[in-house]
Formats: C-alpha cells, structure tokens, sequence
C-alpha cells in the first residue's frame, strides 16, 4: 500500500529514499548506544560525561523524527524495527558492563565519527534529487558535528 505520493521522479525517490533510511538507521542507533555508555560510565569525569551523552541522545531522538517524517512526506515508510536498525548501522557496537570516562569519550567519538561520514555521504547523494532532504541532512549532520567536536575536546 502506497498512502502518500511523491513529488519526486522514481528514480530520485529511490536515491532519497536509501539516503533517509540509512540516517534514520544511524541515528536510532546512536541514540542507543549513547544511553548504553550513559548509564555505564565511571570515573572522574562522569557527571559531565553522563550528562554530554544525554545532549546526545536527545538529538538524535530529535533528528530521527525529523528523517522519518520527511520519508513519510515523501511516500516511503520509514523503517525504524530493532532487527532494520542492527542489521543497518554503520556504528560499531560498545562492550557490554562499566565503561570509563576516557573510554566512554573515545567510543561516542568514534561512533558520531562513523554516523557523520555516512551523513555526509548521503548529503552528497541527495544533492541533485531532492534538495529539500538534502537541507535536513545538512543541517543533522551539522549538530553531530558539534557533538563530535565536543567530545573530541574531552580527550585532548
């Protein structure tokens, strides 16, 4: 069943399509192992750590609403089930039990790492298709920027 017809030739749906459903699958994911190292990081540093990870996560839950209501805008069912988001993310997963503060910083470094590559990937891709999803990509990719930095700065 098809509820929402696009505007966009099929060709370029299909391109934007992948592009908002890989975003959404990375940042589901990131949302998820932020709050996975949240509840599990020690050490000095913890409380403004344990709070870092909570700005995080909260835009990540923001960004993925926003990714999958344009895809239903668009017409596509955006796909957000446990098993699509594990089988999708370009996020390597984080060891299980207590994590230290240094640690904890190097593992959202590297995971906002492997999200922004991939969104910058897709805002190239959605650049000719649909300019208007390529603007939400931007604008995503320009705030895991600023987590990145952030904690990048943790580490120094």
């Amino acid at each position: 069943m098809n509820a929402v017809k696009s505007p966009l030739p099929d060709a370029d749906l299909k391109t934007v399509a992948e592009a908002l459903q890989g975003a959404l699958v990375d940042l589901v994911d990131l949302s998820l192992v932020a709050k996975q190292v949240h509840w599990n990081v020690v050490g000095p540093r913890f409380r403004s750590i344990h709070l870092q990870l909570d700005d995080v996560v909260a835009s990540a839950r923001t960004h993925t609403d926003a990714v999958a209501e344009r895809s239903s805008a668009l017409g596509v069912s955006p796909d957000g089930r446990a098993a699509t988001v594990a089988s999708g993310s370009g996020i390597d997963t984080v060891s299980p039990g207590w994590i230290k503060d240094a640690d904890a910083v190097g593992a959202l470094v590297a995971a906002l790492g492997a999200v922004i590559t991939r969104m910058r990937e897709r805002v190239a891709a959605t650049e000719d298709p649909d300019p208007v999803s390529q603007d939400l990509l931007i604008g995503i990719t320009a705030d895991l920027e600023k987590h990145h930095w952030m904690f990048q700065a943790e580490n120094v």
